[in-house]
């Protein structure tokens, strides 16, 4: 069947952390990292037929949950899960935090590549550890590593762990297999495990393909871990549904318990019928979803081409979050974007939500019918064109 996406489903009143925490029904929200489309429909009906049996009570997860899970990621991607290497739980974040309590001890440092995702750096925080940053390398409109950087963090015998961002947010780039396999290498070298958030994994745009660290082989991923979810590419993050992932016994064992522990074991029906679903029958919609995204950022990039050139976009390589470079106004990203917020009724996140190397940048959510997209960029047109008054 052929999706629409152009359609606007509003969302305020919804109780929607997006849209109803805006400071007025006026400001137009492009920021948090869900989509403004309704979900594929086999997990609408998958979960009206749920919701029809009346009774929500306590669950457990099923056989077809995992044989779903594996068909997809190895049709879709060549790697190879099994069951045994699998641990759900109710989302990445609390997966991150429980991977680090049941790895580091405190004191322990964790290794970043910032500008990265903001709740890696509280969940070092709560941890108890200390955040080592490996910044990534600005050239030209796009993101590298610093690898000899890299190497000299990861010697330090404090550092225990390294957060990867695969794809990376915000950054928008989708890692190689050489790439990868280089940080497994230095990894490898140092004792350090990596633990991959891969969550943006199936957000790729047209001539690039995300790479499972898990399926580069053994010689790379005998100490490392994967955090994959269908929250982000199916839009059900309200569902609290993710899974933990590696192919390391004593990894495994140790992780296992800290879930228990931190008592995030348990998932809902919801979750565990949606994955279900996407993973058997979302296959159509979300290859549709990926070319209208696609279409979205090409609407962007010609946009920002022709009215404001003055602020460079970081090539898109994969999620559906654009990285903006805002340097040039001399402002602190926070304060731009409170006076976006004001004057332009537009909200974006601030670049140092994603630490230090994130500040005089601004992240834009595209994931939204395309009309609703050039009316923010329009109305950051009318923002720049006030600031050059």
């Amino acid at each position: 069947m052929t999706y629409d996406f152009d359609t606007i489903t509003p969302r305020r009143g919804t109780n929607c952390e997006k849209w109803d925490s805006m400071p007025n029904d006026q400001v137009l929200p492009m920021w948090v990292a869900d989509m403004d489309f309704r979900t594929a429909q086999p997990i609408v009906d998958a979960l009206q037929r749920r919701v029809a049996h009346g009774i929500f009570g306590y669950t457990r997860v099923p056989d077809e949950y995992y044989t779903a899970l594996s068909n997809w990621f190895n049709r879709r991607h060549g790697w190879d899960i099994r069951r045994e290497e699998v641990i759900y739980t109710s989302g990445v974040v609390p997966a991150i935090s429980a991977i680090l309590k049941a790895l580091t001890r405190p004191g322990d440092g964790v290794l970043v590549q910032g500008p990265v995702y903001n709740c890696f750096y509280s969940s070092i925080r709560n941890s108890g550890c200390v955040c080592i940053s490996n910044p990534l390398v600005l050239e030209g409109n796009t993101y590298r590593m610093n690898y000899e950087d890299l190497e000299q963090k990861a010697s330090d015998p404090r550092t225990r762990v390294l957060l990867l961002c695969n794809p990376h947010n915000p950054a928008g780039r989708v890692w190689t297999p050489e790439e990868l396999k280089r940080v497994g290498d230095i990894c490898h070298r140092h004792d350090v495990t990596v633990v991959s958030d891969e969550i943006h994994c199936e957000l790729t745009m047209p001539g690039y393909a995300y790479t499972p660290f898990l399926s580069l082989g053994e010689e790379w991923t005998h100490r490392a871990i994967a955090c994959i979810s269908p929250s982000k590419a199916f839009n059900i993050a309200g569902l609290q549904i993710a899974n933990i992932v590696t192919p390391a016994p004593d990894l495994y064992r140790r992780i296992n318990r800290a879930i228990n522990d931190n008592e995030v074991c348990d998932v809902n029906p919801f979750g565990v019928l949606a994955t279900i679903a996407a993973y058997n029958e979302g296959e159509e919609w979300l290859d549709q979803l990926l070319h209208y995204l696609h279409g979205n950022y090409t609407c962007m990039t010609e946009f920002y081409q022709e009215h404001l050139p003055q602020f460079p976009l970081v090539k898109l390589e994969g999620t559906y979050l654009v990285w903006m470079d805002c340097r040039a106004t001399g402002m602190p990203s926070q304060e731009l974007n409170d006076c976006l917020v004001e004057e332009a009724k537009l909200c974006l996140n601030p670049g140092a939500m994603y630490g230090p190397e994130g500040e005089g940048f601004l992240r834009w959510n595209i994931a939204c019918p395309r009309s609703v997209l050039r009316e923010g960029l329009e109305r950051f047109q009318y923002f720049a064109q006030s600031m050059v008054r």
